[in-house]
């Protein structure tokens, strides 16, 4: 197993001690932690850049600049851009999905089919369902096997001459299967129909190529990738970004504006309106640094390892159900489980008086759950600075709240 173990230390949290108990945090799909290169990187940009931008004549105003433009330069380079004009940010992937909607509610017309998967957070359904009812649109689900997978052959089936966008997570936040999206957007390429990808889960795992995968927009957040909250990025073709007009309107995003018109600034100002997200910038700039450092290959075979351990003890355990992809290649680092007889939520504040954090509940995936035959799930995730002993001390604490519930009911 490849030892990342010395980059615990760059993370403080990691110190801290919850109910007596060394702080094990496995709810890593919900958010990361943050080393101090990234926590150093806001505090320093507020300690001695803090300014706005555009126009800004000044020294403080232009070295804000340069340090929001480098992490653009560096989000081009993390997911292979073409420019860094195609890097929008937003607030999250949830307002990047949004922005998406709303950008591609420009080309569609009543009748228009939008694709999805049974898998999707809800923040990948509800603004197509929003779109669809204003635009009079149909949505299709793509089935899921019993592994909780796709086909591309049932895509293919679905497919019409009035679809007009395909829309998916390239990884599951509660199966942690990974999609075939490069497989996906090649099928598309050809074809009049937008590529929508929500990469929130697989941008912290997986080296992302935008233009191999030839998707047409794609979101993700810095927080799951030990960047800081508040700042994600909609990746658009150029061309694209380029052809539809912007949905948010203020200051930074216009060219000209007369008493009953406006024009609008070049890509990716154009998508940007008001006070950009100065600080978040530079930390999502530092965070990207810290996990080129360390090689993404690298994190991704650590927590592969990790994971396929996990899943090995998990699945020793008497009355336990895991959902998703049994081939561990195929999947991100987290795995969805219910103990019968155990609520998730019982189970996770059992687990918490240990100093154990993981997720429970519906996972904002409720399409899904009712696939699964659920309302409530635990899920444990897993990054860089999570450890073998971690996962020995989780499963030792889960068996004893099995036993703990066996005996009292």
């Amino acid at each position: 197993m490849i030892d990342l173990s010395k980059y615990r230390e760059d993370f403080p949290i990691l110190k801290r001690k919850i109910s007596e108990h060394d702080l094990i945090f496995f709810d890593n799909a919900a958010t990361t932690q943050k080393p101090n290169q990234v926590i150093d990187t806001v505090a320093d940009y507020y300690r001695n850049y803090n300014s706005n931008i555009h126009r800004s004549v000044y020294t403080l105003g232009n070295e804000s600049e340069k340090i929001y433009e480098e992490s653009k330069e560096l989000v081009k380079e993390f997911i292979n851009a073409s420019s860094y004009e195609e890097v929008i940010y937003t607030s999250g992937t949830t307002e990047s999905l949004n922005f998406a909607a709303r950008i591609l509610e420009q080309d569609v017309t009543e009748g228009d089919e939008i694709i999805l998967t049974y898998m999707e957070h809800h923040a990948n359904i509800i603004p197509w369902q929003q779109l669809a009812k204003r635009k009079n649109l149909v949505l299709k689900y793509l089935e899921l096997d019993e592994e909780g997978r796709i086909s591309i052959e049932q895509l293919k089936e679905f497919i019409t001459d009035k679809t007009k966008i395909v829309s998916m997570c390239h990884a599951s936040n509660v199966l942690g299967n990974v999609n075939p999206v490069y497989e996906i957007g090649d099928l598309l390429k050809d074809k009049d129909i937008y590529f929508v990808v929500d990469a929130a889960q697989s941008v912290p795992h997986l080296k992302i190529d935008v233009q191999k995968m030839n998707c047409d927009f794609l979101a993700f957040s810095a927080h799951k990738m030990c960047g800081p909250t508040g700042i994600g990025v909609l990746y658009g073709k150029k061309q694209l970004l380029e052809k539809f007009d912007p949905v948010e309107f203020g200051g930074g995003m216009i060219g000209i504006v007369e008493d009953n018109s406006a024009t609008w600034a070049i890509l990716p100002d154009k998508f940007e309106a008001g006070t950009p997200l100065l600080a978040q910038a530079a930390g999502l700039g530092a965070a990207i640094k810290y996990l080129d450092s360390i090689g993404l290959e690298n994190i991704e075979k650590y927590t592969k390892e990790l994971t396929e351990y996990m899943y090995s003890e998990l699945s020793k355990i008497d009355n336990i159900e895991i959902y998703g992809t049994k081939n561990i290649e195929e999947r991100v680092s987290l795995i969805t489980f219910n103990l019968v007889g155990v609520h998730p939520h019982d189970l996770t504040s059992f687990l918490d008086e240990k100093g154990i954090c993981i997720r429970a509940g519906h996972q904002c995936t409720q399409p899904l759950l009712g696939k699964l035959g659920t309302y409530s799930v635990a899920r444990a995730s897993l990054y860089l600075y999570n450890t073998k002993e971690e996962i020995d001390f989780f499963i030792q604490t889960l068996k004893e709240t099995k036993e703990f519930f066996d005996n009292e009911f």
